[in-house]
């Protein structure tokens, strides 16, 4: 989906790492809740509270799921973090992406 329709936007931005990271959440008409973000290099990690799906549209990237190997996206990739779980990244450009928190 490259558009969102009939949303809500939060305009106070959320800033994690020193501000390397930024997101700004988006409220979908249903009650979904995404949040649109840049990550700048370096290295993260992220705890979850739901189940997670991770959208990069643009950037290189490694990123590792607990019990499993280091993945690459270049370009653009999705990957899901089970809920209650950390995930690391290692971003090596400008990463664009979308996280939609899932309830299932």
């Amino acid at each position: 989906m490259e558009q969102l329709k009939n949303v809500t936007l939060i305009k106070k931005a959320n800033h994690y790492f020193d501000g390397k990271v930024t997101s700004r959440t988006v409220i979908l008409e249903d009650g979904s809740r995404k949040t649109l973000g840049i990550m700048m290099p370096g290295e993260y990690e992220f705890s979850t509270d739901l189940k997670e799906e991770m959208e990069f549209l643009a950037g290189h990237l490694e990123y590792k799921l607990p019990g499993e190997d280091w993945k690459i996206i270049d370009g653009s990739g999705v990957f899901y973090v089970p809920a209650n779980e950390k995930f690391q990244l290692k971003v090596h450009t400008v990463a664009d992406y979308c996280c939609s928190y899932l309830n299932d």
